[in-house]
């Protein structure tokens, strides 16, 4: 008897992971095509780019802020914000800055390399962590921030044919391809600290921080999107290429559902799981884009993509214990990341 619900116990754990792990790259590879697609593929017989990165920031949000609220009333939890909502608008301004740098980014460089710099993600947040929360780090944790750092840089210093071509074309310039890159792990880093110090202040539930959070990227993407005037334009783009409208819907969809993927597989299995998952996901997201969007990397760049994931999966099972918390509000908002990472 015993032995028969042990296995019960195991099959339905199997299949659990199974349900997360399918959930969690279904809608991480779908949202990776997604953004690619619409930010470096041309719409309509004038090929015609798409070029309004914060429209997209406000519909991933406002997508993701309703679901939120209908999930906190469906769940009988309250709306109070717990902590102050200026802190919350903090959070959003630098997420805001964090996703428009990574969507910006694929018009100058290939989501693969875009993908494998944001594994360099660690040595930002390790340095604000160290200024603005006084962790400390060992020896270990910088030797991998810096392998990863380093196989990242390989990556993207010698790129395959498909960067020269798109180089002469204006489609890329490393120059600018970088410095956003660099922007978006600088304000990824931040966003990362801020919500850590946040659940250390603050007991709340993560959808309660999802709904403010996403509620206040909304009217400051909105507020954005007025001031530049880009609200309008990106509204008749979309009209005038019913195409991209579905791709802006399946792309803030996905990334949606990924965060309540996230959370499951976070709360059931725990943080090493998921990060296993998430580097996997990455890999395979690289190997996808190269596939569809025909991106061949030189060799020199395979040595670099595998310095990255024997690092990223060596820091995953050296560290058994890593705090959940921190981990999963950084890859619900980066999401992407979606996402986001």
């Amino acid at each position: 008897m015993a032995e028969m619900v042990l296995f019960n116990w195991r099959e339905s754990r199997v299949a659990k992971c199974a349900f997360a792990v399918a959930g969690i790259m279904s809608t991480l590879l779908v949202y990776g095509v997604c953004q690619e697609k619409i930010m470096r593929v041309p719409y309509g017989i004038e090929k015609e780019y798409f070029r309004y990165s914060l429209f997209l920031v406000f519909c991933n949000r406002i997508v993701t802020s309703i679901t939120s609220a209908i999930v906190l009333m469906a769940s009988n939890k309250s709306f109070d914000p717990i902590a102050p909502v200026y802190s919350y608008c903090g959070i959003s301004l630098t997420n805001i800055l964090t996703t428009t740098c990574q969507y910006e980014a694929l018009k100058y460089v290939s989501f693969p390399v875009q993908t494998l710099a944001k594994c360099a993600k660690m040595i930002p947040v390790m340095l604000w962590s160290t200024v603005i929360m006084q962790k400390k780090y060992n020896g270990r944790d910088y030797l991998l921030s810096v392998v990863v750092t380093v196989g990242c840089f390989i990556f993207i210093l010698y790129p395959g044919s498909a960067g020269i071509n798109l180089q002469k074309n204006g489609r890329e310039s490393t120059v600018w391809g970088v410095s956003l890159m660099l922007g978006y792990l600088g304000f990824d880093g931040f966003t990362s600290t801020l919500q850590d110090k946040l659940f250390k202040g603050y007991s709340m539930e993560i959808q309660t921080q999802i709904f403010y959070t996403t509620t206040c990227s909304c009217l400051l993407s909105l507020c954005g999107l007025v001031f530049q005037g880009q609200l309008l334009p990106a509204i008749d783009f979309m009209f005038r290429h019913p195409d991209c409208f579905y791709d802006v819907a399946i792309l803030s969809s996905v990334a949606t559902a990924s965060q309540f993927f996230i959370s499951y597989t976070i709360r059931t299995f725990g943080a090493l799981t998921f990060a296993t998952v998430m580097t996997t996901r990455q890999l395979v997201s690289i190997l996808l884009s190269c596939i569809w969007f025909s991106h061949p990397l030189s060799s020199v760049q395979w040595i670099g993509a595998v310095i990255v994931f024997s690092a990223l999966y060596t820091k995953s099972f050296w560290r058994n214990k890593i705090p959940h918390k921190p981990i999963l509000v950084t890859h619900l908002q980066g999401a992407n990341s979606a996402t986001n990472s």
